[in-house]
């Protein structure tokens, strides 16, 4: 009835497992699994050769005094010892190779290890880090895959930790995001697990190194002639003037170039979370916020450096980005004899950035009538700029409004300049001209009386 199993037929766990691995292993048609390429090879190769003689230059490099050391001394020591460390391991490199590697541990040891190539390249106007693998680029509005790429996590991580100690900023799992710059102004923004799932992410947004001007910008389409003019009179004449535009469409830019045009005898008070604006004005005082320290206290926040900054006579505030309660003390500012401020806000239109500075407000918690928060604005704001970037990556003024006041409850604006598309060309240019609209700013008679005389053609809509 039952079949007798004596031990002998039975299997033993050492058969059985042989067993088990045959019936699982993949049939013969079974995808093999990718294996890298040979340029991959080499890249790997060449990553752990240089991860070898980094490590044995941080055993050997005195850290203390490196600073101290001219580069090419320092090069000297950096390819003497990498000359020997291949030698004892029988790795020969050829001549190109091998000043490449040298090239890069100079980096590790004097900068940012396998950013330096891309902070360097003039074309490259946004790098991006998606993990240690994958990095890209931004070069003329149009994004693209660098063949640049980091050991591993443990090696951008430490690239991260040495841009945010530089300017006394930390990051880490109680703290896992940070805004920081680079000493050229560059901004970054880095964010590490547990918040970035597959690994740790940053952005760098460049700053060139020759600072873009207004007759830098009208050369690149972004402006007329014109209302490059229009724009330094403003300046001139002290108006108050609120920057808007999406994320990446250049306010920093238009802002800088802007404030080129302020009166060197002026006291400018600058206010940013990380200091990118580069004044040429010499009586500058910068003001950056702080984070919250490992203990929760320490935090300074714009408002507080705003506040600050009404003590410290200033002629003119400059605000990096308003984002929350500070936009009050900004208008205050702006309505109490600052005149000539500027500041940059988020917002797809000028109608959105008033908008957005109303909301903002409302941060406080204060139960402000919403007809006086608008009054303030409507005082404190002279002329908004809206900036965006199109669809073929080029960023434009695409209008220049003139805020004339209230009517009840609602804030009056008028188009003094306008970007007006025509279409898109074949090779995807978005076509179009700025012009302006025919009417006079009502700012006319106080550009007047600032001794500024602009040429009546300005604002004719045939000399577009």
């Amino acid at each position: 009835m039952f079949k007798n199993f004596s031990r002998s037929n039975q299997a033993t766990p050492i058969e059985f497992s042989r067993a088990a691995a045959a019936n699982m292993a993949e049939p013969a048609n079974a995808p093999l699994i990718p294996q890298p390429s040979p340029e991959d090879r080499e890249l790997i190769k060449r990553l752990e050769i240089k991860s070898r003689l980094h490590e044995a230059l941080l055993d050997r490099l005195n850290f203390a005094v490196i600073e101290k050391v001219e580069k090419e001394s320092l090069r000297k020591e950096v390819t003497a010892l990498a000359s020997d460390v291949l030698s004892a391991e029988g790795t020969p490199l050829r001549g190109e190779e091998f000043k490449q590697i040298v090239d890069e541990l100079l980096d590790e040891v004097l900068g940012l290890g396998p950013l330096e190539p891309l902070l360097a390249d003039p074309t490259i106007n946004d790098i991006l880090v998606n993990g240690h693998k994958d990095v890209f680029v931004e070069r003329f509005g149009v994004l693209e895959r660098a063949s640049t790429r980091f050991r591993d996590e443990k090696h951008l991580l430490r690239i991260i930790d040495k841009i945010v100690t530089r300017i006394g900023r930390r990051v880490d799992e109680s703290q896992p995001w940070v805004d920081a710059r680079l000493e050229d102004g560059s901004r970054v923004n880095a964010i590490i697990r547990p918040c970035a799932i597959d690994g740790p992410s940053m952005s760098i947004r460049k700053f060139s190194r020759k600072p873009f001007d207004l007759t830098r910008l009208v050369d690149n389409g972004a402006l007329s002639g014109h209302a490059a003019n229009f724009l330094q009179a403003l300046v001139a004449a002290r108006m108050n003037v609120l920057i808007s535009g999406g994320t990446g469409s250049g306010k920093t830019t238009m802002l800088n170039a802007m404030s080129a045009f302020i009166s060197g005898k002026e006291r400018i008070v600058t206010i940013e979370d990380a200091a990118e604006l580069q004044l040429q004005q010499s009586h500058v005082v910068r003001l950056e916020t702080r984070p919250s320290n490992p203990n929760g206290g320490g935090a300074v926040a714009q408002r507080d450096l705003l506040r600050n900054a009404l003590r410290m006579r200033p002629d003119r505030i400059i605000v990096g980005e308003v984002r929350g309660a500070e936009t009050f003390d900004m208008l205050q500012a702006m309505n109490t004899g600052h005149d000539g401020s500027m500041t940059t806000v988020h917002a797809n239109t000028a109608r959105d950035a008033l908008s957005r500075l109303e909301q903002m407000v409302t941060m406080m918690g204060i139960d402000f009538p919403m007809s006086a928060v608008r009054g303030q604005i409507a005082s404190g704001l002279n002329f908004v700029l809206q900036l965006s970037r199109l669809s073929d990556g080029k960023r434009r003024v695409m209008s220049i409004s003139e805020v004339t006041g209230m009517e009840g409850d609602i804030i009056t604006m008028q188009d003094i300049f306008i970007f007006r598309k025509n279409g898109i060309g074949d090779n995807g240019e978005v076509r179009g001209e700025f012009i302006p609209t025919g009417i006079r700013p009502k700012a006319a008679e106080a550009l007047q009386a600032a001794g500024i005389d602009l040429d009546p053609a300005t604002f004719l809509k045939e000399q577009a």
